[in-house]
């Protein structure tokens, strides 16, 4: 069992480390070290990227609060000073279309507008029933066939992709294409032109779909965005560019909490009790939070850049420099969170900033969230001695994407 009592805290090294940081091999579900001895001694610091830049790295709770509910604070990639996740990032934003992802009041409202009625509480509560169904049917199957099995490939994949097919109006039949497709994009070491093609790919299979809800719509998000292009309120080409990044954040991120989180309860047997052994779902509400604070996947970070000087905690941001938000230590400030190292599925964790925060935080959390909740509150029940079925120390993490998980997650039972 992972102790995380044991991680360390320190080795900032180097006056400007390089970002991401590298996490201890023997705490692979920590906060990179250096992040948190940033976060306890010099909380907003400057930090190196690829590209040699230095934006400043922001890893207090509190800071990143404040910060990603200024106005002053931009989403915008066309920014010089915007601190690009990677060389294929830079190379395709003055080329991009303007996305909820890289655009600010009125424009980003406008966008956000368009896309955000499917993803509102009392309509993604509908999805419960089916999703509920799909994880059944997925859990039946593992459970007929080969044991050991990759729980990634067997269930934490396939639902997600099921669920956003099902929800945007994609042909499930086409899951094999969009979850390469996917992983190709958010791979950060994927050459840039190859990263280019394959998102070219996307769009294109997008545009001919939404060319075919034009004309015979239906019951899904596809359909009602076919419906806002043909009164006028969004392009087409937006619309596909936003079908794009549901399709693909939909599920890559989806996929790796469920991988990821069952290793961290798997490692935390007192935790995973709780969660198998009950029925309260405000529990199991509490626990998906809780494991979401817990292992905040995104491991680039939240990219931003200032438009104006702003003064924080006596440093001065200055107009036209990079910001990154590290949430990974965020969720782990003690200041916001008390005992931070441990999980702990009864903590009050709603205020985690997993998801982001303020105006661009997550479009699909609330979905996220109910996936979660039903494969959390249905997985570990119908398979209550599922284990690892191989040693922490040969899992192999992914390192390089935009999320951090696992290559695969061979369990037994």
């Amino acid at each position: 069992m992972t102790d995380t009592l044991t991680c360390p805290v320190g080795g900032a090294g180097e006056s400007l480390p390089l970002y991401p940081m590298e996490r201890e091999a023997g705490c692979p579900l920590a906060p990179a070290p250096a992040a948190q001895q940033l976060r306890s001694e010099n909380p907003i610091s400057r930090v190196r990227i690829w590209n040699g830049a230095t934006p400043w790295l922001i890893t207090r709770h509190a800071d990143q609060r404040t910060l990603l509910t200024d106005s002053r604070v931009s989403d915008d990639d066309l920014d010089p000073g915007f601190p690009y996740v990677n060389a294929h990032r830079a190379q395709i934003a003055p080329v991009s279309p303007r996305m909820i992802t890289n655009t600010d009041a009125p424009e980003h409202t406008r966008l956000r507008r368009t896309v955000n009625g499917p993803f509102v509480v009392k309509r993604i509560e509908k999805m419960r029933e089916p999703i509920q169904k799909i994880v059944d049917g997925l859990i039946d199957d593992m459970l007929d066939g080969p044991n050991p099995v990759d729980l990634l490939k067997a269930f934490a994949l396939p639902l997600p992709s099921l669920v956003i097919a099902q929800l945007l109006g994609v042909p499930y039949k086409d899951h094999d294409f969009f979850q390469t497709s996917s992983s190709t994009v958010l791979d950060g070491s994927v050459p840039p032109e190859e990263a280019r093609r394959v998102s070219g790919a996307l769009a294109a299979y997008l545009d001919d779909l939404l060319g075919e809800k034009l004309t015979s719509p239906g019951d899904d998000i596809l359909s009602e965005m076919a419906g806002r292009v043909t009164a006028g309120e969004m392009s087409r080409t937006e619309a596909v560019h936003m079908g794009v990044a549901m399709l693909i954040a939909g599920h890559e991120t989806t996929a790796t909490m469920i991988s990821l989180g069952t290793l961290a309860l798997l490692q935390h047997p007192d935790q995973l009790a709780l969660v198998r052994e009950s029925d309260d779902p405000k529990l199991i509400a509490n626990a998906v939070d809780e494991v979401l604070r817990y292992l905040s996947i995104v491991q680039t970070g939240v990219r931003r850049v200032a438009k104006e000087d702003i003064e924080i905690g006596g440093t001065v941001i200055k107009a036209g420099d990079g910001i990154i938000f590290d949430l990974h230590a965020a969720n782990w400030d003690p200041e916001a969170f008390s005992e931070s190292q441990h999980l702990d599925v009864t903590r009050p964790a709603r205020q985690h900033q997993a998801f982001g925060y303020g105006p661009h935080q997550c479009l699909g959390q609330n979905l996220a969230r109910l996936e979660l909740q039903v494969v959390y509150s249905t997985l570990y029940r119908r398979i209550p001695t599922m284990r690892l079925a191989a040693d922490l120390a040969d899992l192999e993490f992914d390192h390089v994407g935009t999320t951090y998980g696992v290559h695969s997650l061979p369990i037994s039972w």
